[in-house]
C-alpha cells in the first residue's frame, strides 16, 4: 500500500513524501493515527496544490513584510515620558510602549516579542530599535523620547 506522509514519521519518512507500506502498518497507524493519507493521485494534486497555495502565500507574506520595513525608516515614534529631577527618564522605555505607541500614531501593529531594545532607553532623544517582522525580514525603527 502507498501512503502520502501529511506528518513526518519517525523511521519511516518526511511530510510530503509517498511511502510504501504494509497493508496493515499502512491502514491502522500511518492512517488511522493521522500521519497520513491513501497515496491515490487524487489526494497527491491535492497536496501538491495546497502546498504551492502555502508558498505562495508566505512570498506575498514577505513582500508585505519588506514593504512595512521600508516604512519604518520613514517615520518616527514619538514617546512622551515623565523626568526625573536630574532630566532622566523614571524607568526604561519598554517593548510594550513602543508597540503601543507605534500602533497609535501609526495604525501599525507589531508584537512587542519582536521589538529588539539593545541598551536600556533611560533618556531623552533619538534612538533606534531592530524590529524583527517574521520571515528573516528586519526593520529599524527610530524612536523620539521627550520629556514632559
Amino acid at each position: 500500500m502507498k501512503v502520502l506522509l501529511i506528518k513526518d514519521v519517525k523511521s519511516l519518512g518526511k511530510k510530503g513524501e509517498v511511502k510504501e507500506v504494509k497493508d496493515g502498518y499502512g491502514r491502522n497507524f500511518i492512517i488511522g493515527r493521522g500521519f497520513g493519507k491513501l497515496a491515490t493521485n487524487e489526494v497527491i494534486n491535492k497536496y501538491k496544490a495546497g502546498e504551492k497555495k502555502k508558498e505562495e502565500a508566505k512570498q506575498d507574506e514577505i513582500v508585505r513584510l519588506k514593504d512595512a520595513s521600508k516604512k519604518f525608516e520613514e517615520i518616527t515614534v514619538k514617546i512622551v515620558k515623565k523626568l526625573g529631577a536630574n532630566g532622566s527618564l523614571f524607568g526604561a522605555i519598554t517593548k510594550d510602549e513602543v508597540a503601543h505607541a507605534l500602533l497609535d500614531q501609526f495604525k501599525i501593529e507589531i508584537d512587542k516579542k519582536g521589538i529588539d531594545i539593545k541598551n536600556p532607553i533611560k533618556m531623552t532623544g533619538i534612538f533606534e530599535v531592530d524590529v524583527k517582522l517574521g520571515h528573516g525580514v528586519h526593520g529599524t525603527l527610530k524612536i523620539d523620547i521627550m520629556g514632559e
